[in-house]
């Protein structure tokens, strides 16, 4: 499968960077707690919040995604790219649920690196998946189980069959390609608007692979998309 950002997306956000991971041979039996606990690492994401003044909405990577969201014309406390909603939860509730043992490792390093990350499992995307503006003709699963229709020019991650995995970019994803306790092979994208983008994508890729390899036993390839080079190649096993 070919995972890309379309043109137009590059064309509207020239400073956007976007990071990708193809992980694989994730096996239940070898899931375990990272030798970095998510607890170290959900202290790392309270730091942050309390150098920026207790309040996820004054760091900069978090304005960034509040601008681009308002470019789309969405308002940004209405609808909050993923970082930013776990951020808040974090600092309400003091603590993040538990989901499944490789969606709390990534909500713990999106906290820790104020950066939404999203995880889809390739078993259950058809083809090809590329982040373009919706036509309205997309299909979307909400994890209540309800169908909806994105609407148009709202950013979206479509496959081939015209399956809709996100919504409103990274604000919400699909039921539709969720990490199952029998996910074995995912795509895992991590995206950043603001100034020094770059450095902390690459610094969060890293961490990820870190934490995949040292408590998942996966195999992972990653890349670094650009307008100058947005395609990411992977090969998803027929097992």
């Amino acid at each position: 499968m070919n995972f890309q950002h379309h043109p137009t997306i590059w064309q509207r956000f020239p400073q956007l960077c976007a990071g990708a991971i193809w992980a694989r041979d994730i096996r239940q039996s070898a899931l375990a707690q990272s030798p970095e606990s998510i607890d170290a690492l959900l202290s790392q994401a309270r730091e942050r919040l309390n150098a920026a003044g207790g309040s996820e909405g004054q760091l900069p990577s978090i304005q960034a995604w509040r601008r681009g969201f308002s470019e789309l014309g969405l308002k940004p406390t209405q609808y909050r790219c993923a970082a930013e909603s776990l951020l808040r939860r974090l600092r309400q509730d003091g603590d993040l649920p538990r989901i499944h043992p490789l969606v709390d490792m990534l909500n713990a390093l999106s906290v820790a690196h104020a950066l939404p990350i999203a995880v889809f499992d390739l078993r259950r995307v058809q083809g090809d998946l590329e982040v373009r503006l919706a036509t309205g003709s997309e299909h979307f699963i909400s994890f209540s189980g309800e169908p909806e229709t994105p609407d148009p020019g709202e950013v979206v991650f479509v496959d081939s069959a015209g399956r809709a995995h996100a919504r409103r970019w990274c604000h919400r994803q699909s039921a539709q390609s969720a990490v199952q306790a029998d996910t074995t092979e995912v795509l895992i994208v991590a995206e950043a608007l603001h100034v020094n983008a770059q450095a902390d994508v690459q610094a969060l890729l890293a961490h990820i692979c870190q934490h995949l390899a040292q408590a998942f036993n996966a195999q992972t390839v990653q890349a670094v998309l650009s307008a100058q080079a947005p395609q990411f190649d992977v090969a998803p096993s027929s097992a």
